[in-house]
């Protein structure tokens, strides 16, 4: 955890933080929300369409999933190597539909600014029937750098139904800010802590934000040759590319899936020795998800884990141990900090069953 606490301190300072997923991560997650995407536009605002496995997915699938409109574009970097380190100063874009004869080809819709003068210039477009290839695919190129607080972002943001990407982990706030802001759809990539940032807590306490289906376990992200990564187990070469094990990471969504509704089976039975009180809050401890007792009705304290067995309509979640502004009327001092015989806990979320 202290490797990863300090890469992720590096990539927030670096602006290195372009952790490129697996295409087998993509495709075990959105095939669960496949009824969603039919005649939407997606758009992967984070992925360069030539080595991005978003693109990828989205290209092969895009007849399967019948979406109408495939919107891509990347921070300031046409270099069709991965990891190019953003050294050419240009942002790329491209959007691909079907034709007439449904038919899958590229193309260049201009976007206007205040000024009527177009964003971006197209290099070439060619149609192609068949899934696209990084080599065949010609890109417009942006006028800005291609930031996803950008005014040309924004403008392809605003043509959107549903955002999907791996968003850069060090501005996950802020992205997520803006997709809520623009009432946007979404399935994202995100540090399993972020569920403890107060702005991303308080989106999922007002049913706003949910985390997707396959959550935690072990993802593998391509990563720069040169990057930092000091455990041997979170590293592995295949076919000369570097790949970094980050350890726990979450789907964060908006969109309903089955693994939702699905009620926690609990077995255990409350017993006032088993389960502690707090010592400043009014709830009792438990430990592990699978520990949540089937007989109290009060209130519990239960680690983050448990946001993936979530279910709104058993569970109400209340507030949140170790932040002031989240603890509510639970908190019996002035420390938010969940603590049992005087030992501090990490961050507890505080739910009740719902009868």
């Amino acid at each position: 955890m202290a490797t990863l606490n300090k890469n992720l301190h590096l990539a927030k300072k670096n602006k290195n933080d372009e952790f490129y997923t697996q295409l087998s991560d993509i495709e075990n997650e959105l095939i669960h929300y496949k009824e969603h995407f039919k005649n939407k536009t997606v758009y992967c605002n984070c992925d360069d369409p030539r080595v991005s496995n978003f693109f990828r997915f989205f290209s092969l699938k895009f007849q399967d999933f019948k979406l109408k409109k495939l919107i891509t574009a990347c921070y300031k970097n046409q270099n069709p190597d991965l990891f190019s380190k953003n050294e050419v100063e240009k942002a790329i874009y491209l959007e691909y539909k079907r034709d007439e004869k449904g038919n899958l080809i590229p193309y260049f819709d201009y976007i206007k600014s205040i000024d009527e003068e177009p964003f971006f210039e197209p290099t070439h477009e060619r149609d192609n029937s068949n899934c696209p290839q990084p080599e065949d695919i010609g890109v417009g190129i942006l006028k800005g750098d291609g930031d996803f607080r950008s005014k040309e972002s924004i403008k392809l943001l605003k043509k959107a139904d549903i955002v999907v990407t791996n968003p850069p982990f060090s501005l996950f706030r802020e992205y997520v800010e803006q997709l809520i802001e623009y009432d946007k759809k979404f399935i994202i990539l995100g540090d399993q802590n972020a569920i403890t940032y107060k702005e991303i807590f308080a989106l999922i306490k007002k049913n706003k934000l949910w985390l997707g289906c396959n959550n935690g376990g072990i993802k593998w992200f391509n990563v720069h040759e040169d990057y930092d990564i000091k455990t041997e187990s979170r590293k592995k070469i295949v076919d000369g590319k570097k790949y970094f094990s980050m350890g726990r990471i979450n789907w964060y969504t908006n969109l309903e899936h089955h693994k939702r509704l699905e009620n926690l089976i609990l077995g255990k039975n409350y017993t006032s020795t088993e389960y502690q009180k707090y010592d400043n809050y009014n709830a009792i401890n438990v430990d592990k998800v699978i520990d949540i007792p089937k007989d109290y009705d009060g209130v519990m304290g239960v680690p983050i884990t448990f946001l993936d067995k979530y279910n709104p309509n058993q569970f109400e979640i209340l507030g949140k141990t170790n932040n002031k502004e989240h603890a509510g009327s639970y908190l019996t001092g002035d420390d938010p900090t969940g603590m049992i015989k005087g030992k501090k806990l990490y961050h507890r979320i505080l739910i009740k069953k719902i009868k």
